[in-house]
């Protein structure tokens, strides 16, 4: 039988030189393979934060102002960075903040001698005075801030206020028309309107004061022929009607900061009678503030016919203070 050939492998030998070639090949390719890794990672972080960073800078620049859209009839609108105004159409106005908020310069002079004729400190005497309360402290009438609060929003509503206040409103329109003839008949009729001989002195004393320091410090075209048409006595309200009107400054003004001058003096007199400390003077000052306001716009309309007064216990007090034994006030 004949003997078969057998297949032989041929072993193939890797030398030291090749295994370290090999060896090298392979090392290359996984550094490479890191580096192409990390840079694909190191790309995704970038993108990921660079659109985490512009997300919140579009919403910001597409959301809706919050600042609410103005009405077309909504009042001008100061700008932050100038002190210009814009109008409802937008277009800023010319005019800067400060001149527009500030009165004009006839309407400052009108406030001025307003608050200096009617301040407790203008020397007419009016600290002097107390209109009957003197006695309606020693009668009892009046022992505290609100029987005192009671005892004056009578006076003012219903009686010696009110009076004033027309007797000032006519005098003042009369000045300003003027009408010669009904300014002399309003003065006389107001001198004639009071219930006794100490009130008489009061209204009269003061108008007269009021008109010489008028006439010395701020004396004006036409005050001397206004005071020459009322002939005789002028009393306190139709002096202030008078001098104002002249002066050019309104009647509304005029007949408030006249009843506040008038309360707070009736007020200083309580104080010291009571006495009064200054809170609950400033308590009853307050208190009055609705009865002045309410009894300033009567006033306003009232004819001359309106006229009197329903204060019975006030005219009697000042009528009892003429004979009161102890006096600190001259009415």
């Amino acid at each position: 039988m004949p003997a078969t050939a057998v297949p032989t492998r041929r072993i193939h030998t890797t030398t030291p030189r090749e295994a370290r070639r090999r060896m090298t090949t392979v090392s290359i390719a996984m550094v490479t393979t890191i580096i192409t890794m990390t840079a694909i990672i190191m790309t995704s972080i970038a993108t990921m934060t660079t659109t985490t960073t512009a997300t919140p800078m579009l919403m910001t620049a597409n959301k809706a102002p919050t600042t609410p859209r103005r009405r077309a009839a909504a009042p001008a609108v100061t700008t932050n960075q100038s002190s210009k105004v814009e109008t409802s159409s937008g277009e800023p106005d010319a005019q800067p903040r400060g001149e527009r908020d500030a009165i004009s310069k006839n309407e400052a002079a009108a406030l001025y001698r307003l608050m200096t004729w009617l301040s407790p400190s203008f020397p007419v005497g009016a600290f002097s005075y107390s209109s009957g309360i003197e006695w309606a402290v020693e009668a009892g009438d009046v022992v505290d801030a609100a029987s005192l609060r009671d005892w004056l929003a009578a006076m003012l509503a219903d009686g010696a206020g009110f009076c004033d206040g027309v007797f000032l409103a006519h005098a003042h329109r009369a000045a300003s028309s003027p009408e010669d003839a009904a300014l002399r008949a309003i003065a006389e009729l107001a001198a004639a309107f009071v219930p006794s001989r100490e009130r008489q002195l009061e209204t009269s004393a003061q108008g007269r004061a009021f008109i010489d320091i008028a006439r010395a410090a701020w004396n004006c075209d036409g005050l001397d022929r206004m005071i020459s048409l009322c002939g005789g006595t002028i009393v306190y309200p139709v002096a202030v009607g008078l001098v104002s009107a002249v002066h050019a400054i309104p009647l509304a003004p005029t007949l408030h900061g006249f009843f506040h001058a008038l309360t707070s003096n009736w007020i200083s007199a309580g104080a010291r009678l009571v006495p009064l400390g200054q809170t609950d003077s400033q308590r009853v000052l307050a208190m009055l503030e609705p009865v002045v306001v309410a009894t300033a716009r009567r006033a306003l309309t009232a004819t001359l016919d309106d006229l009197g007064s329903a204060t019975f216990r006030a005219d009697l007090a000042s009528m009892r203070h003429e004979t009161q034994y102890t006096r600190l006030f001259r009415s």
